[in-house]
């Protein structure tokens, strides 16, 4: 008797692939297809077998599995995850094969031996939402082990799935080992349209490129967070999305943005070729995709043009018609453009970064008089030198103030160069009109965490510490990968003027790069949390850095609006043995 043909039953599917296959194969195709083939037999096959599961079929990366409960199916899952991580212990980071799981419990059709139906498609689709290392269940798999099984289930929402009517809840499930923790908890999606764009891609075939490429990205970043209608991920988030091979849909729910823009940038002698594609990250789709081929001088066109498009797409389909750009001014030259990005991927954490950066600030702006982001970065550049500087000298203060004067002079709608004259007023003790800058800063551009973080940071210098420590928090909580060098330094400073020398320590300590004044901080806390040997010894270190420190010339540079907290920084100053 032939066998029955289109059975409808109730199964539990699992659907698995490996991450990264195609870097795999690209890197060692025969190591790969032997390492699959031996997991396969040993771990894949006997776990399946043990389970009551079955294996449909293979597909390439990975394998759909069907199972007679969802209690099996999630044992079995977790199982697999278990031994393909013990497999993995031994084995290079980049040769090692990790699995995404999707289980769901539903409806299936049965043609052969083979199965259709939207359980299948459930499944296919929630691997995708799965991290590295990671199983994620639907609503009725949850339902179904809830209290038979000792494991977590995170509750990641409702997701709408490609080809799928009815959105479906979504869980992360894991017992706690480390495989579970392959990425942070997704974030919540803004109430209004939120985006981020990746690192564009050099394809140049020059390492050297990839400045200009992130150049690029950042100024995307920049010019889309000038809309108030719309949120934009930080480039500190998105800059570990890096390469070819990225899961859209995971990225999408790691950032917690609804819309993606990912493209590539290749130099091809005096011209350039730019790609850009609008992608949904909750369905993967792509909404939109373009290539530009234009001469190298029409760079700056084509970023506008880019903008445009994705903020005249996104309005269409979400009525942000009304949305008007502050538009700042782009650079005349792409010499002088290329210099300040030059300049900006430098580490200005050493006195060699700092002034090779400044020589190409300055140089950007002799060939372009009329760029404004050169002179705002020379101010900010003199700014720091000012700091370190333990000379009574104002030369360079002055001429801070006059570089940040210049810019704010030739594009008032760009925050940095609002930026650079808040700070320049500060440091002249202007803190009125510092604020006037600030503000008019954050009106430009709202979604740029760093903005926020200088508005906290102005107000521990107005004496407002406890409003300048919810501010630092709240930048790193919107953006939990918004975690430059000085942010720590700054968040200690503002809990040392709090009082809270304990937690002003533990901030400090987590910064890879105290600067020069955030170490003489250190010290003060030390002192004044009654840790006489810490701060002897951070004052030694100190003192190393910077021979000629003199605590009172250092007072003099701090731009403290309160007499008492000058006092307080003094007093710990001079219990650190530092040298009046």
């Amino acid at each position: 008797m032939a066998e029955k043909r289109d059975q409808r039953r109730l199964a539990a599917i699992v659907v698995a692939d490996v991450v990264g296959y195609s870097r795999l194969m690209e890197t060692d195709e025969t190591g790969t297809l032997a390492a699959l083939r031996e997991r396969r037999t040993a771990i894949l096959e006997p776990v399946v077998k043990s389970h009551s599961g079955r294996i449909v079929k293979l597909m390439g990366d990975g394998v759909l599995i069907e199972f007679a409960s969802a209690v099996n199916a999630v044992k079995g899952a977790l199982e697999l995850q278990e031994k393909f991580a013990v497999a993995n212990e031994p084995v290079p980071e980049d040769h090692r094969i990790i699995l995404r799981i999707g289980i769901n419990l539903g409806d299936v059709i049965g043609e052969g031996s083979d199965i259709f139906g939207d359980g299948v498609n459930i499944a296919a689709r929630l691997e995708g939402l799965a991290n590295p290392g990671g199983i994620v269940v639907s609503a009725t798999v949850r339902d179904h082990v809830t209290g038979k099984l000792e494991l977590s289930l995170e509750d990641l929402g409702e997701h709408i799935l490609k080809n799928i009517a009815k959105p479906v809840r979504v869980y992360r499930a894991g017992t706690g080992g480390t495989h579970d923790r392959a990425a942070p908890p997704p974030l919540t999606l803004p109430a209004k349209p939120s985006i981020a764009v990746l690192p564009f891609v050099n394809l140049s075939g020059d390492a050297e490129q990839q400045y200009f490429c992130d150049g690029i990205t950042e100024d995307i970043i920049t010019e889309l967070s000038r809309f108030r209608q719309m949120q934009v991920a930080s480039r500190n988030s998105t800059s570990r999305f890096r390469g070819n091979d990225i899961d859209m849909i995971r990225a999408g729910r790691e950032l917690g943005v609804q819309y993606l823009v990912e493209g590539s940038v290749r130099r091809m002698g005096p011209r350039l070729r730019i790609t850009a594609q609008l992608i949904d990250a909750v369905t993967g789709n792509h909404i939109w995709a373009e290539r530009f081929d234009n001469a190298q001088d029409e760079i700056f066109e084509v970023q506008d043009r880019v903008v445009r498009t994705i903020v005249g797409t996104l309005a269409g389909r979400l009525n942000m018609a009304g949305a008007e750009m502050a538009r700042r001014k782009p650079p005349a030259s792409l010499a002088a453009y290329e210099l300040v990005l030059r300049a900006d991927a430098l580490s200005w954490g050493t006195p060699e970064g700092e002034a090779e950066a400044r020589q190409l600030f300055k140089k950007a702006v002799e060939i372009d008089p009329g760029y404004a982001r050169a002179y705002a970065q020379l101010s900010f550049s003199f700014q720091r030198e000012w700091s370190r500087d333990m000379s009574d000298s104002n030369r360079l203060q002055d001429e801070a103030f006059e570089m940040a004067r210049k810019a704010v002079s030739l594009d008032e709608n760009d925050t940095l160069c609002q930026l650079a004259m808040a700070w320049a007023q500060v440091y002249r003790g202007a803190h009125e009109l510092a604020e006037q800058h600030i503000a008019k800063a954050l009106a430009l551009n709202p979604n740029q965490p760093s903005t926020q973080s200088d508005l906290a940071i102005f107000y521990n210098l107005r004496g407002e510490p406890e409003k300048a420590i919810a501010g630092l928090l709240e930048a790193s909580r919107i953006d939990p990968y918004y975690t430059p060098s000085w942010h720590w330094g700054e968040l200690g400073a503002a809990y040392f003027n709090a009082r809270r020398y304990d937690e002003a320590i533990a901030a400090m300590r987590r910064s890879t790069s105290l600067s020069v004044w955030q170490q003489a901080y250190l010290a003060a806390c030390y002192a004044l949390a009654g840790k006489p040997d810490l701060a002897e010894e951070c004052a030694a270190q100190l003192l190393r850095r910077v021979p000629e420190f003199s605590f009172r010339r250092f007072l003099a540079k701090q731009p403290l609006a309160r007499p008492a907290d000058l006092q307080h920084l003094a007093k710990g100053l001079r219990q650190a043995g530092l040298p009046e």
